[in-house]
């Protein structure tokens, strides 16, 4: 019902946009001939390049992209101990770095659109990469690690593999790490370039977007975590590779599609020098004192000094770097220097960089929530009653209901809490990010107290000597589906606010913080679970989290961290009251739209 939803009100939005176009096309036949030239000029731009279509192409992809990189993912730890025969603790250890390596790798992707590639070309060289990196991981399978055929299902053991068969099957999973983890947060931004910003309902259609973006991810992730996890669970490997290869070559090709139809945005150069050089020119100006707001340095017209970048106003955050921007006997006398004179936009940027900080900091405890699905949560499942007759259900799928739980609360939020919220509250969002966020942050924790209550539940039908519990695998419902509500609070939240409130100039980063929280949530997660075990493990007692789970509490653990996001709440609110939005100059409505329309295509 959610997808079906979803997809009238896309179909809605297109009709809404053909609607607009035939309008604007009325108005300009009673223009003068100047007007009408000028007018169909921009309509041009506006109409007839991005919008909904192409975003929802975008989100096909999204799909597509994000099925194929799960079909090797979600396994992942199951091939390395059942084909390449890794005992346990060391699979575990390479899956934590290869998470770690997809999420960190976009940091990369988004500073190669932000700086130099663009938005069109960054996602389409790490798509090309994800590709590569699928053919060879087939191609391994194939040829080197599935031997004999069919093993690997947990009943035939395969033969000792070849060095050369391992090399290139670790080539091949961090060139997917590497093409998924550059590829994710510049495609969102992408999507979101699609909508003009001087269009009215530009900003209701790009928080419709990353809403649809995230639904599109977990779309995706069930087909992988249901039946490609099937038919690799029982020794498939192979034709589960090579679906994976497929989806990413269709999800490339109807990205290629859009070519000459999307919506460009120009790079705007590397922010690192310009960030450096805010904080070099405050530095030396550090007895200087600031001017008024009026008189800071700023460049003449609309445009700012940072190409495809527009203005930024003055913000009272963090005064002491304006010093960079107030202009002094020396910057009056000698040449321009931009590492002792920077602009106001410039100096804005920097500030736009540190208020975001302390937002996305307080975000890394709710991803340590997240990460326990792939790990504490699939391993509470497997000591419980699994059984369904003579079907057995692996602990893994069990994250369906996550997914599911997404997809269901995607389509409520979309169809009823937006249109009650924006109702009371005026807002036609519904919901701020931030305060979207904050919700998102009290149903992880809720997710957390329902699992460790789960795990009280689970130790008291622990039968002595048994190793299984006889309560019901399905009492994990309730923790699944409350981290699936919060992903839509607070994973969608986030994509919306960290884009909504980067500059022009570093939209992919914004982007790419939400990935980077994931990332760091798994190593929080691995540092937590040590030092808990460092200070619990003693003679008298087996710790919170031992070897066998009987005889621990992993419990405490559960409210160890749901007593952690308690606290980060009461942080995230004073930082959330603390910040104050990004103020940009909307008088340049196209940001050298038209030459990057006629430039980009050509070049790729």
């Amino acid at each position: 019902m959610a997808a079906i939803d979803s997809t009238n009100e896309i179909e809605m939005k297109v009709n809404e946009e053909i609607i607009s176009s035939r309008q604007v096309e009325a108005v300009n036949e009673n223009e003068n001939t100047d007007g009408k030239k000028l007018k169909t000029r921009n309509f041009r731009i506006k109409n007839k390049s991005g919008g909904w279509r192409l975003a929802s192409l975008l989100l096909v992809n999204q799909g597509l992209a994000t099925l194929a990189f799960f079909g090797v993912g979600v396994n992942l730890v199951l091939f390395l101990t059942r084909v390449l025969e890794q005992d346990n603790a060391d699979a575990a250890n390479n899956v934590s770095k290869w998470t770690g390596t997809v999420y960190l790798c976009s940091l990369i992707g988004a500073f190669l659109s932000d700086s130099y590639w663009g938005r069109y070309l960054t996602c389409a060289v790490f798509q090309l990469i994800l590709v590569l990196g699928l053919g060879l991981l087939s191609l391994a399978s194939w040829l080197f690690l599935i031997n004999p055929a069919g093993c690997g299902d947990g009943i035939k053991i395969c033969t000792p593999s070849s060095s050369v068969g391992v090399g290139i099957f670790y080539l091949s999973i961090y060139l997917i790490a590497f093409g998924y983890g550059g590829h994710q947060p510049t495609l969102a931004t992408f999507g979101a370039d699609q909508f003009d910003d001087s269009h009215p309902k530009a900003a209701e259609s790009k928080a419709a977007f990353f809403c649809y973006f995230y639904f599109a991810l977990n779309v995706g992730s069930l087909f992988s975590n249901t039946i490609l996890v099937y038919y690799e669970d029982s020794g498939k490997w192979t034709l589960g590779f090579l679906v994976s290869l497929g989806s990413a070559i269709i999800a490339l090709l109807l990205y290629l599609l859009g070519t000459s139809r999307y919506r460009y945005i120009k790079p705007c150069g590397n922010p690192l020098p310009r960030v450096g050089q805010v904080f070099v020119a405050a530095y030396r100006k550090w007895d200087v004192v600031p001017a008024t707001s009026d008189a800071l340095y700023e460049v003449e017209g609309t445009e700012s000094a940072i190409k495809g970048s527009r203005k930024i106003f003055h913000s009272d955050d963090f005064k002491f770097l304006d010093k960079a921007a107030t202009i002094t006997q020396n910057d009056l006398c000698g040449p321009n220097n931009p590492w002792r004179l920077c602009t106001v936009t410039q100096v804005e940027e920097a500030k736009c960089v540190l208020k975001m900080l302390p937002i996305w900091l307080c975000t890394i405890i709710y991803s340590v929530i997240f990460t326990q699905m792939a790990s504490l949560f699939v391993e509470q499942g497997d000591v419980m009653a699994s059984k369904l007759g003579d079907f057995h259900l692996p602990a893994a799928s069990m994250s369906a209901f996550d997914i599911c739980s997404v997809l269901i609360c995607t389509g409520i939020y979309r169809q009823i809490l937006v249109p009650l919220a924006g109702s009371l509250s005026g807002n036609p969002k519904g919901l701020t990010e931030l305060q979207r966020m904050g919700i998102g942050l009290i149903i992880g924790m809720i997710a957390m107290i329902a699992a460790g209550v789960t795990e009280i539940q689970r130790l008291k039908f622990v039968t002595p000597g048994e190793k299984k519990s006889s309560l019901s695998i399905f009492w994990q419902i309730p923790q699944y589906v409350f981290v699936g509500a919060s992903e839509v609070f607070m994973y969608v939240g986030q994509l919306e606010f960290f884009n909504g409130q980067a500059p022009d100039g570093i939209k992919s980063f914004g982007s790419s913080l939400c990935m980077a929280s994931i990332s760091l949530g798994n190593y929080v997660s691995s540092f937590l679970v040590n030092m808990v075990m460092a200070i619990t493990d003693t003679s008298d007692s087996p710790g919170w989290i031992p070897a066998d789970l009987n005889a621990g509490h992993m419990d405490r653990f559960y409210f160890l961290i749901a007593g952690l996001t308690a606290v980060d709440f009461i942080i995230y609110v004073f930082c959330a009251k603390w910040y104050n939005c990004i103020n940009l100059d909307t008088s340049e409505k196209e940001i050298q739209l038209e030459e990057q329309q006629n430039d980009v295509p050509g070049k790729v």
